[in-house]
């Protein structure tokens, strides 16, 4: 492996995090000394920001970011930076949450950027979104009639036998206007967004922002929203603890979020010197 510079994107969950959703100490300083080596490092997730910018501090991060499986690129130190927000229009939002009503799913959720609304009271997916350094805004009652502007995302948390209907039900109906993923265990969660979002979408601005060709971008995931910027980045990661359909297609697996795989792949195949204590 030449030492070129390279673009390092980075998924969170099952990823980058423990599953206490933490950065191990390891896994933290590969990260930082491969930035330290000139390599730049991106946060690439399906999370919004006030849900990921406080793992963004902690590396200690000055490039973009993308959020929402590629619906926001944004740089958080930099607001002149050309950030690009793609939400869905709300016509189709409505569309969608009167099917989600009609199937009698639990709970439909839209993001308008960092804002939430939620149809009904729900103390379990509270505490999802509030597992963040700063709690979001809350707007809860009658989504159809709250939601007022195009959402960057839907999420819908229908009940497990109604999941693969739900989603036949997107393809049939709504293929042409929006992309949807399905959350990893233990949430039997459905994430919309606009159709053509993507990681990868984020990725090729970030990479073509920063001149760094497709070859030398190291993306690393676990999950069907990685898909795309698994098979677009030159050297695709997936982790031990990825789905089956993601290690089909990378070019490497690492150990899983929980054995340090970024930092071990990151060790070996940049060659980083790390100064022992």
């Amino acid at each position: 492996m030449e030492n070129k510079q390279h673009l390092i994107a980075l998924d969170l969950d099952g990823t980058l995090l423990t599953d206490r959703k933490e950065i191990s100490p390891y896994t933290k300083q590969m990260v930082v000394k491969a930035a330290q080596d000139g390599h730049i490092i991106v946060i690439s997730t399906g999370r919004p920001h006030r849900a990921s910018i406080h793992y963004y501090h902690e590396l200690g991060l000055d490039t973009p970011m993308v959020n929402f499986n590629g619906a926001l690129i944004h740089h958080p130190r930099d607001s002149k930076w050309d950030a690009l927000h793609n939400p869905m229009p709300i016509r189709t939002a409505h569309k969608i949450i009167d099917a989600s009503m009609e199937l009698g799913v639990h709970n439909v959720l839209a993001e308008v950027m960092d804002d939430i609304y939620l149809d009904q009271y729900d103390e379990q997916i509270l505490q999802i979104f509030q597992d963040t350094q700063n709690d979001p805004p809350f707007t809860i009652g009658n989504l159809k009639n709250k939601l007022q502007e195009d959402p960057t995302s839907l999420l819908i948390h229908p009940k497990e036998d109604h999941i693969h209907q739900l989603r036949r039900h997107l393809d049939d109906y709504h293929a042409e206007l929006i992309e949807h993923r399905k959350w990893g265990a233990p949430w039997n969660i459905i994430e919309i967004v606009k159709k053509g979002m993507n990681k990868a979408v984020g990725l090729q601005k970030v990479a073509y922002y920063f001149g760094i060709p497709a070859d030398r971008i190291i993306a690393f995931g676990d999950e069907d929203n990685d898909l795309e910027m698994i098979d677009y980045a030159g050297v695709g990661v997936a982790m031990d603890n990825a789905i089956g359909e993601l290690k089909s297609i990378a070019n490497h697996v690492t150990d899983t979020n929980e054995e340090d795989g970024i930092g071990i792949f990151l060790e070996h195949f940049l060659k980083l010197q790390v100064k022992s204590v």
